[in-house]
């Protein structure tokens, strides 16, 4: 009888794969779909309409949107399945709204204040001896990110200096972050000409940028920008925020991009400009609201928000506004990626508008958050520059920019 068994699992399997494999099943693609990522009603219907993962395999929707005391339950499942008979993979999904969004594309002004204070460098402090020194620990690199001295929080500058105010011994214990990872260090204070306890450390607890607008939502006013972290360059840190503003900016010029020298849009915005808030700073751009939307989105330009399972090789587009005004030029999505774990390089694509070519020589640095749309669904956002070839640049999935 086991044997009877086995040779019916055997004989099972053995078809299975063999209508598979005829079948062209992408299984890649099913295996690599991570639970609770994103997807519409529609993204599911076309993996369907255009066999995107295979022949012969359907994706089906095992529970829509149900209402539950007044909350709209927005979580389901998709099965996929071989001749829509048997189980490849059952997968946990996000199902989105159907409403439509503001398409971004114009570039904006941010000012964050972080939380903690930044390494910018050494400096020099009088000591009270009247020997010039700089702090007497090798411990600290420009970008480094203090969060506590001796067990207290650093949240703004002004807290370094009336946490050494009260230090009664000269060796305290800092606790910093590097590369997004936290490190503790034990750091001899130098005492100045005046008697104060001083770090010998210039550090800043604020940085400035451009980045652009992705989309904005059309009832609430949320927002999500730029498609990356906002980053000190010199550690890598993404910076923890405590707030932030955005504000209209205005392009005063663009220095075109070449091979291994990315190019920029030059952009001036003042506090006068002032549109909104950062309430978050995340590895997929920065998201809060804004209180003014003039200027910064058209009312008769929308799209709705698309998953991963709607991206695929072919013609897209990315708006921006580098002309002056907001326009849509084509590009080619040379790749769409097999992510089971969330990153930044979801697309790689090509710029092929000669508009966009002439105007920037392709991506530049500013351009970070411009939506790329295919089928009319906003699929993703533009993150970063191939260095060795301008033309070429990657972008996040919307799954991600939640």
């Amino acid at each position: 009888m086991k044997f009877i068994r086995k040779f019916a699992w055997a004989v099972y399997i053995f078809v299975f794969l063999s209508l598979a494999i005829v079948s062209n099943v992408n299984f890649k693609e099913i295996y690599s779909l991570p639970d609770g990522f994103v997807a519409s009603f529609s993204d599911i219907d076309n993996v369907n309409e255009h066999s995107l993962l295979g022949g012969f395999v359907r994706a089906s929707l095992e529970k829509n949107q149900t209402s539950v005391d007044s909350q709209h339950d927005n979580e389901g499942a998709i099965i996929f399945k071989l001749f829509n008979l048997i189980p490849i993979r059952k997968v946990n999904v996000q199902i989105l709204p159907e409403e439509e969004v503001y398409v971004g594309g114009v570039p904006i002004g941010l000012s964050l204040n972080s939380y903690g204070a930044m390494v910018v460098s050494d400096t020099l402090v009088t000591t009270e001896n009247g020997k010039v020194e700089t702090h007497k620990s090798s411990n600290f690199k420009a970008g480094d990110i203090i969060k506590k001295i001796n067990g207290k929080e650093v949240k703004e500058i002004s807290d370094i200096k009336q946490i050494l105010s009260g230090v009664q011994d000269e060796n305290i214990e800092i606790e910093y972050m590097r590369k997004n990872a936290d490190k503790t260090a034990k750091v001899k204070l130098l005492k100045d000409d005046e008697g104060r306890y001083k770090l010998g450390l210039w550090v800043r607890d604020d940085i400035s940028g451009i980045g652009t607008l992705t989309y904005v939502d059309k009832e609430t006013h949320n927002y999500a920008a730029l498609g990356h972290p906002v980053t000190d360059n010199s550690g890598g840190n993404i910076i923890p925020i405590s707030n932030g503003k955005i504000y209209e900016c205005s392009l005063l010029g663009i220095n075109k991009g070449e091979r291994n020298n990315p190019g920029e849009l030059r952009c001036l915005f003042m506090q006068s400009d002032e549109r909104g808030s950062v309430e978050k700073n995340t590895r997929f751009g920065i998201f809060g609201h804004i209180d003014d939307i003039e200027n910064l989105v058209d009312s008769n330009l929308t799209a709705k928000i698309g998953g991963r399972l709607g991206v695929k090789p072919g013609k897209a587009t990315i708006v921006s506004s580098v002309s002056g005004i907001r326009e849509e030029y084509e590009i080619e999505i040379i790749k769409a990626s097999y992510q089971s774990k969330s990153s930044d390089k979801s697309i790689v694509f090509r710029v092929k508008d000669k508009r966009l070519l002439d105007l920037t020589g392709g991506i530049v640095q500013g351009m970070s958050g411009s939506p790329i749309i295919q089928n009319g669904k906003i699929i993703g956002a533009v993150t970063h520059v191939f260095l060795s070839d301008p033309t070429k640049g990657y972008g996040v999935y919307t799954d991600w920019m939640k």
